[in-house]
């Protein structure tokens, strides 16, 4: 029977892992550790899944190899913590979920640009102070803005498709895509990323973390955007320089932002720190602090379906691999 390693398992995950491993009679061994930790692991199993934020370390790749292992499948979108070469020097094939629910992100996004629209963060601030007065707080009706989407593929092009709504929401929608998509020609109108941050009401940005995205905005674009727009991210937070963010969020153009992702996460997000506070991560701690910020720990993925699709498609991958055959989900490397 095929064995198939899965870490940095959550318990979330264990009702879909198991519904897998009976609907495909295959053997799942999972630990709530990340890969490196239980390396000893592998020397007794054909496959393995891995789902982490954080570099792998250099000893994985030369041990898998040494222990007959063929692929590493991460059951997330994001590969960048795998590094592409060791994996090919290795003989290691990557595969990756490239659309484990697009719709996921995107609803989340789209919460956020109509909670940035009706300035929640300042209504909840002056709540919570027992201050219940309307001046400033006056929202903008979401068929009424422009909304930019910073990366328009199946996430991006599935909110685009959503405030478009065949009419019922109405917004106006501007894309910036390296490689625009015709089908989304009546839904999204393409300009640059100059223009697309000068007319933005919200700017809402979906692009897988490369070096082509690594500090995509930083002072200089922050400064071209409109006068109390709005910034929603939910794909990588090195998208975004934070120390640029900051200062845009104090100082202008910025009104408002809604982060899920942000630099330094890591050892904060899916973690309690009620006890310890942010200590070591001076950026997410003053972006917590400041009130025209809505901070989610990366949950924009976090669905039942997303879930549910992120374990079958990563083992659907590792079971694809080991019988011979290619994955369509293989990144090239």
């Amino acid at each position: 029977m095929t064995k198939i390693l899965m870490t940095s398992v959550r318990d979330d995950e264990q009702a879909a892992i198991q519904d897998y491993a009976t609907r495909n009679q295959v053997e799942i061994v999972t630990s709530p550790q990340p890969i490196e930790e239980v390396l000893e692991l592998t020397a007794d199993v054909d496959g393995v899944v891995i789902q982490q934020r954080n570099p792998l370390g250099k000893e994985v790749y030369p041990t898998l190899k040494a222990n007959g292992l063929k692929q590493i499948a991460t059951r997330t979108a994001g590969y960048d913590m795998v590094d592409l070469a060791a994996a090919k020097q290795n003989g290691l094939k990557v595969t990756n979920v490239p659309a484990y629910s697009p719709r996921s992100v995107a609803e989340h996004a789209l919460m956020q640009i109509f909670r940035l629209l009706r300035k929640t963060p300042e209504v909840d601030r002056r709540v919570a102070e027992n201050d219940y007065r309307w001046p400033g707080l006056q929202a903008k009706e979401i068929h009424s803005v422009t909304v930019g989407i910073i990366g328009v593929g199946r996430i991006g092009g599935t909110l685009a498709t959503l405030l478009h709504a065949l009419n019922a929401l109405n917004a106006r929608v501007l894309g910036y895509d390296l490689k625009p998509r015709e089908e989304m020609e009546g839904i999204v109108e393409y300009v640059s990323k100059e223009e697309l941050l000068r007319q933005s009401d919200v700017v809402s940005l979906h692009v897988d973390l490369n070096p082509t995205s690594e500090g995509l905005l930083t002072k200089a674009e922050f400064d071209q955007m409109k006068p109390g727009a709005s910034l929603v991210n939910a794909s990588r937070g090195p998208v975004v320089n934070t120390a640029d963010l900051i200062n845009a969020l104090k100082d202008g153009p910025l009104a408002f932002a809604a982060l899920d992702t942000v630099e330094g996460e890591g050892p904060i997000f899916n973690a309690d720190h009620r006890q310890d506070g942010l200590k070591g991560e001076p950026l997410v701690e003053e972006l917590h602090a400041m009130d025209n910020v809505i901070l989610t720990p990366h949950i924009a993925f976090f669905t039942n379906i997303a879930v549910q699709n992120m374990v079958d498609i990563s083992l659907d991958d590792v079971i694809t691999i080991l019988n011979g055959q290619p994955s369509e989900h293989e990144v090239a490397n």
